[in-house]
């Protein structure tokens, strides 16, 4: 759920793409956003995803 429904109930397109992106990324890695959770770095899927693609975007 995108956080701008979470909070004011508001449903909008960047919504609907927030909603798949995080669908693509459960089916890729294999896991539930809300079921994840990093015991090191208190990160849920979507934050660990963003720190590996920074990670990633640094390092080239």
């Amino acid at each position: 759920m995108a956080p701008e429904y979470a909070v004011d109930g508001l449903f909008s397109a960047k919504s609907g793409a927030f909603s798949f992106g995080i669908l693509l990324l459960e089916v890729i890695c294999g896991k539930r956003n809300k079921a994840y959770y990093h015991t090191e770095w208190a990160l849920n899927l979507v934050g660990k995803a963003w720190a590996a693609w920074k990670e990633y975007s640094t390092g080239l």
